[in-house]
């Protein structure tokens, strides 16, 4: 597997221009985050990801997690390396100032978990799942349990995670069978005795850090049925006293480890809370609200599983690139030069290469736009809060597509080689395909696009997306009727009462929309005034020339309504 190397370059132009971290920096709240340090951050993380991460990736896939005597274990380097991440305050980039988190911007935060991604998907799995958690109880916790779990949760000393899924609710949430009854007298008065299974539960047991905080979702007795009925419970794998020690193992354990296409180092577990019947949780925020405080957690984690698929697409580019430049394999068929060349010389496998450097760049300057917008948003632009919303199902649905084509395109830039283990390249292809699955299907992700943001703020949230895109686009044509047609679809749903029409063309639309914001992104990084070599110009005109143009012939797709989709009853359909 080619070893890492952190694409300081790009990441530091998106962070510039598609953040506008400046911009952020002219804020008291995010002062701290001047040129130089911004450098230091990018350049420091991107050099521990590729001296302590990357080289843990194979061994990772090959050997895997492990369940032994009810507990879980992870290859021999991953504990150390877990233990230097804390020590170097990777954790606490953005994390809360009053609970040791340095309070830098999100966009710095996409950053860390970018280079670790990159340089190791599966173990990146456990700071991104703990950022959740410390989101869900910094925004919903009571002050108690903000002072009991954050400051452990923000530097990393403990981790988080989130329990959504059981074998009977995927994606239907409301579904969920786990319980929490009420206990009014003894120690634990006031708390909550927790029973149920959950099932894939990434980083849901491990011995990286000293204490795992679960937010789990259950149901009160006379609970609504539904999802109106479902509340958020802390339950930390140890119970911690008042001062912040850690007390017993509560009533709670992983009863398996699934065994998956790729992602092998990330434990996902099958966890059983209150065998015993001495499960104990807290309840966090008001009851039956569990859901509205858990979508806390899970649109920081969509962003961040969007940022996998840059991930991802970054480390198989990375290797493509490098087998294409070493293979030698017959003459250029245009070239009067008869003598055998790099394989990197051929058209196609030309147009393979730069089709993965322009969705993988691509990807990343509609990451730390995204991310910009988040930040815009903490800082009380209401409209930018609002843009954020409309991003993030782009983000992480069109961001992960394109990481699983970009690891597909990379095996198929090594040839026969790529489907065989030992170069790596099949690694980043069973890694990336998790990412269109998890934290919401790419599927519920453009249902989101189609129904709740295409009316957000009246519709103005969207539309003047658009209308900006449009603005600035005069000089690239094939953009401005790509940001057109989306404007026409936009309408076109918002006009149609038919919710299967708009749910039948929601994917295409999401497609489309995402390929405009990039190629606005894209467009806006070559005119910054920022240096960019000559690969950066081809690589952004080959997205303007040819994704745009692949992306503009969805509109019928988006268009098309769901009538063709039930022709046939679903018994048909299946005969």
């Amino acid at each position: 597997m080619t070893p890492y190397s952190p694409p300081i370059r790009d990441q530091l132009l998106a962070i510039r221009v598609n953040a506008g971290i400046a911009e952020l920096a002219a804020h008291e709240r995010f002062a701290a985050a001047e040129p130089d340090l911004v450098e230091a951050i990018v350049e420091g993380i991107g050099q521990f990801a590729a001296g302590e991460w990357a080289p843990l990736n194979r061994i990772g896939d090959l050997e895997g997690a492990r369940l032994e005597n009810g507990k879980v274990r992870l290859p021999e380097g991953y504990p150390e390396a877990y233990g230097h991440y804390v020590e170097q305050g990777w954790n606490a980039i953005a994390g809360p100032t009053q609970y040791g988190g340095q309070g830098l911007p999100f966009t710095l935060a996409c950053n860390v978990l970018e280079n670790l991604g990159s340089a190791n998907m599966a173990f990146t799995l456990l700071p991104i799942l703990s950022v959740g958690a410390i989101e869900a109880v910094f925004h919903h916790g009571s002050e108690a349990q903000q002072s009991l779990y954050l400051p452990k949760l923000v530097s990393g000393q403990w981790s988080g995670t989130m329990n959504l899924t059981e074998p009977q609710a995927g994606s239907d949430v409301g579904a969920l069978r786990t319980t929490a009854e009420p206990i009014t007298e003894g120690e634990h008065e006031g708390k909550y005795r927790i029973a149920g299974q959950k099932i894939y539960i990434t980083w849901g047991d491990h011995e990286l850090a000293e204490n795992i905080i679960h937010l789990v979702l259950a149901r009160l007795p006379g609970a609504p049925e539904g999802s109106r009925g479902i509340s958020l419970f802390v339950v930390p794998k140890y119970h911690v006293n008042a001062d912040g020690t850690l007390g017993p193992h509560n009533d709670l354990r992983p009863v398996s480890l699934e065994h998956k296409l790729g992602i092998n180092a990330s434990p996902t577990c099958v966890m059983s809370y209150g065998d015993n019947g001495e499960c104990i949780g807290e309840l966090v925020g008001a009851e039956n609200r569990g859901l509205a405080a858990m979508f806390t957690m899970m649109n920081n984690a969509r962003i961040n599983v969007g940022n996998q698929g840059v991930q991802i697409g970054e480390r198989a580019t990375q290797q493509a690139l490098g087998y294409a430049r070493e293979r030698i394999q017959s003459a250029r068929a245009g070239s009067p030069d008869r003598n055998p060349v790099s394989i990197v010389e051929h058209p196609d496998v030309r147009r393979m290469l730069l089709r993965m450097k322009a969705l993988t760049e691509g990807a990343r300057a509609l990451l730390y736009y995204t991310a910009g917008q988040v930040d815009r948003g903490t800082l009380g632009d209401e409209g930018a809060a609002a843009r954020a919303e409309v991003l993030v199902p782009l983000i992480k649905a069109w961001g992960t597509d394109i990481g699983v084509e970009v690891a597909s395109l990379g095996v198929q830039v090594h040839g026969g080689m790529g489907f065989v283990e030992e170069t790596g390249a099949a690694q980043h292809y069973r890694d990336a395909r998790i990412a269109p699955i998890y934290e919401g299907t790419n599927g519920i992700q453009a249902a989101d696009l189609v129904t709740r943001k295409l009316s957000l703020d009246g519709g103005n949230a969207l539309k003047n997306l658009i209308a900006d895109i449009q603005r600035d686009s005069a000089e690239e044509p094939g953009l401005c009727d790509l940001a057109r047609d989306c404007a026409s679809i936009a309408d076109w749903m918002r006009d149609s009462d038919n919710l299967d029409d708009r749910l039948a063309g929601s994917v295409p639309f999401c497609t489309m929309l995402a390929v405009a914001v990039t190629g606005w992104q894209l467009a806006r990084q070559l005119r910054s005034g920022e240096e960019t070599g000559p690969s950066k110009k081809a690589t952004v005109r080959f997205f303007l020339d040819r994704i745009v143009s692949e992306a503009a012939g969805l509109r019928t797709s988006a268009t098309a309504g769901a009538a063709d989709l039930y022709a046939v009853s679903a018994e048909e359909l299946v005969a």
